[in-house]
């Protein structure tokens, strides 16, 4: 007859806490992954938004310099003119044309206004004193 063995199996204390260590590392790389992409996705979401809102203002500028000044803006009518394109069309853009939803939150109207200020002034600027110099020389 064969006796069993009734004594705890031994266990080396050392491994066995290194293989625990490597499994809870492999489970919170694979949560932090999951939670990255969560976030990610908001965060991409958000950029593409304000990435679209920067080349559509880009574009707003240079063209309504253009038509501004073909029309025959000069001084504080091309002030104004440049000021109603600068803060009105972000949210005609956004709203109807874009059509992305206000979320006091995620996306407000400072999100709307804030993106491509700079590119918006700069084409403008540029446009308009190109074509007033070529107006001006014909």
């Amino acid at each position: 007859m064969v006796k069993k063995d009734n004594r705890p199996k031994k266990i080396n204390i050392k491994k066995e806490r290194k293989r625990l260590i490597k499994e809870k590392r492999k489970l919170l790389r694979k949560q932090e992954k999951q939670e990255d992409k969560r976030h990610k996705t908001k965060l991409d979401i958000r950029l593409e938004k304000e990435t679209k809102l920067y080349w559509i203002r880009a574009v707003t500028g240079a063209l309504s310099a253009l038509i501004g000044r073909l029309i025959g803006f000069i001084g504080w009518p091309m002030l104004i003119w440049m000021l109603s394109f600068w803060f009105l069309a972000p949210f005609f853009v956004n709203f109807v044309v874009l059509k992305y939803d206000y979320d006091k939150e995620e996306w407000n109207w400072k999100n709307i206004i804030k993106p491509g200020i700079g590119i918006f002034f700069l084409l403008f600027m540029i446009i308009g004193v190109i074509t007033h110099t070529f107006l001006a020389l014909l």
